[in-house]
């Protein structure tokens, strides 16, 4: 495992209990040209708040932990 997917990895693994605590879940997938890749699962699937969820909590909170990357995406 690289530096930078430790790096990922380990701020996904921060903000996991709070997705957690709405019955949702994120997996780590890939790293593809400084973009996250992650899967939504558990009550994430179909929810209406899923893509602010993503982008305001999860890459926000990436982004900060690891400035290398660009962007996080759901897959």
């Amino acid at each position: 495992m690289s530096e930078i997917q430790k790096k990922v990895q380990n701020a996904i693994n921060d903000i996991r209990p709070q997705i957690q605590a709405d019955g949702g879940d994120v997996e780590l997938v890939a790293i593809e040209n400084n973009v996250v890749k992650v899967r939504l699962v558990g009550h994430c699937v179909g929810c209406p708040m899923a893509q602010l969820t993503l982008k305001n909590g999860i890459e926000a909170y990436v982004k900060e932990r690891v400035p290398e990357i660009q962007k996080v995406e759901s897959v």
